[in-house]
């Protein structure tokens, strides 16, 4: 055998031994074997002359023909395995089958011809057959463990993202990953599959009944800041008419803390909200700026301090850190309460000059906001998308009459419909 020869069994997974036995076709029948006068057939062997058979039919050649050829067939089957075998074509296990059914054919032959050189060349096929299915069982042995081992690693990885990852939208993005991948991994056996998978199902749904508690705790969140926001209006609408300038203006400042401690509301319930507010610190403001209209000199003075501040308001760049630019902005306006009237006639020149940075300001946290909101509505996207997914579960499980999956798959139906809604509910109430 070549080394060419060797490197292809190598590859191919066939063992690579010495060259194929080689038996003798029987062309002289005459060498191999006898037929007696009373028509016994004998053929020669290791051990000496055995009988085979019986010739009736015709003359002493004619009957060594016969039973040579019957070798013959025998021989180019065994030689035909032997190719199959060696080229890796064939069936390692269906040729083992028949070279044991021939070798049992030759415990009594009936063929004439070189059974030494045939035995021995089924039995080197035997042994090839033999050693060819122990390679291929390690070889499905190996490739079982490793795709186990890439099974394990992936569920390790989704066990520690269902109980620790708060990356909501990359760690929902890895799991899917992680499944897509899991469904190319073949060969695990059926019992550390199923439970490996059952692994896998339970870091999921850790994962997604967490992610899913945290959006409904910041719906919460949001009710009850516009709940709190609510009361902090009501109040701003009694202080509205309130003559008590100074106390009433601190409370003013202590409100509008307090408004931004609250957190954001639903959009729709936030702007509304604001825009009451505003009213009534304007209408107290207002008020308190035409009291104190008699105090020219002070109001000059309080114009020009005014002037300083609008002028460092329109100085403020929103479209970088908008939190610093509010925080600016807040410096300002609480600077602003605190000096006082001005004149009525520059009251809105001025005041107008600080509303265009107040809005311009908001104009930028809306947009920020309303980046946000695309996020809850992908979040309720994906909500209505499980709830399908598990109601299409439940239906097959009950037309395969499978009772138990179906209740299962029902009640996370149910779960995530309640999500939804709650989700939902937040995105309609902006």
């Amino acid at each position: 055998m070549t080394e060419n020869h060797t490197d292809q069994h190598l590859a191919s997974g066939i063992p690579a031994g010495p060259p194929p036995v080689v038996a003798r076709a029987c062309r002289d029948p005459q060498r191999w074997g006898r037929i007696a006068p009373d028509g016994t057939v004998y053929t020669q062997t290791a051990d000496g002359e055995i009988p085979v058979g019986s010739w009736q039919a015709g003359t002493a050649e004619e009957g060594l023909a016969h039973f040579a050829r019957r070798f013959d067939d025998l021989l180019t089957e065994a030689e035909l395995l032997q190719t199959r075998l060696t080229s890796g074509v064939g069936d390692p296990k269906q040729a083992l089958s028949r070279v044991r059914t021939l070798r049992d054919e030759l415990i009594h032959p009936t063929v004439v011809g070189d059974l030494v050189g045939l035995t021995a060349l089924l039995d080197h096929l035997q042994r090839l057959a033999e050693e060819i299915l122990a390679n291929a069982k390690a070889a499905r042995e190996q490739a079982r463990a490793e795709a186990t081992a890439r099974k394990e690693a992936l569920v390790e990885e989704a066990e520690q993202i269902g109980a620790e990852s708060t990356q909501w939208k990359a760690g929902g993005d890895r799991l899917r990953t992680i499944l897509d991948e899991w469904k190319t991994i073949k060969g695990v056996d059926r019992k550390n599959d199923e439970a490996l998978w059952r692994r896998f199902s339970k870091a999921r749904d850790a994962f997604v009944r967490r992610r899913g508690a945290h959006f409904a705790e910041l719906d919460r969140q949001r009710i009850g800041a516009r709940n709190r926001k609510e009361e902090l209006v009501v109040e701003a609408e009694k202080l509205a008419s309130s003559t008590d300038w100074g106390g009433t203006a601190s409370r003013f400042r202590h409100l509008m803390a307090e408004w931004k401690a609250a957190g954001r509301a639903p959009k729709e319930a936030d702007d509304a909200l604001w825009q009451r507010f505003r009213t009534a610190q304007e209408s107290f403001f207002s008020a308190r700026s035409a009291a104190l209209s008699g105090r020219d000199s002070e109001l000059d003075r309080n114009v020009a301090r005014k002037r300083e501040l609008v002028a460092a308001a329109e100085r403020i760049d929103p479209s970088g850190d908008i939190e610093a630019a509010r925080a600016q902005l807040r410096s300002i306006q609480e600077r602003w309460d605190a000096i006082g009237k001005v004149p009525r006639e520059r009251v809105r020149e001025l005041e107008g000059r600080l509303r265009v940075v107040e809005d311009r300001i908001r104009a930028a946290a809306n947009a920020q906001w309303r980046h946000s909101d695309s996020e809850s509505e992908a979040r309720v996207a994906q909500f209505r998308e499980r709830v399908e997914q598990y109601e299409a579960q439940a239906a097959k499980a009950r037309a395969a009459g499978d009772d138990r999956r179906a209740n299962t798959a029902q009640a996370q139906a149910d779960q995530w419909r309640e999500w939804l809604a709650a989700a939902e509910r937040a995105v309609t109430s902006r």
